[in-house]
C-alpha cells in the first residue's frame, strides 16, 4: 500500500479511534509511547530498523501524537471554562478536596 494512502488512513481512521477521550486521560510516557508504536507498526518499521520516530512521522507526514493530545486537552479545557457555572464539569474543575489522601 502506498505511503500516502497509509498516511490518510492513519489520520482519518486510526488516530481518531486511538485518541477517543484523550482529553480526560492522565497522559503518561507509556500512553504516548504506545500511540507512537502504532504509527511505527502502520509504517511497517521495526525497532531493528533503527529509524527514529521523528523520521517516521516526517516520512508519513503526520504531527506528533503528544501534540495532538495536548491540543485536544486544551480544546476541552476551553469548553469547560466557557460552560455554565452550575455544570458538572465546571463544579469538578473548581472542587477542592479537604483532608489528606490515604497512603
Amino acid at each position: 500500500m502506498p505511503e500516502r494512502v497509509k498516511s490518510k488512513i492513519y489520520r482519518i481512521v486510526v488516530r481518531p479511534a486511538a485518541m477517543y477521550g484523550a482529553e480526560c486521560w492522565p497522559v503518561t510516557k507509556e500512553s504516548e509511547s504506545r500511540l507512537s508504536i502504532m504509527l511505527r507498526w502502520m509504517a511497517g518499521i521495526t525497532r531493528l530498523d533503527r529509524i527514529r520516530n521523528e523520521a517516521i512521522r516526517q516520512k508519513v507526514g503526520v504531527a506528533p501524537i503528544a501534540d495532538r493530545m495536548r491540543e485536544a486537552r486544551l480544546r476541552w479545557y476551553g469548553h469547560v471554562l466557557r460552560g455554565n457555572e452550575g455544570s458538572v464539569h465546571k463544579i469538578g474543575l473548581n472542587f477542592e478536596v479537604s483532608g489528606k489522601r490515604p497512603r
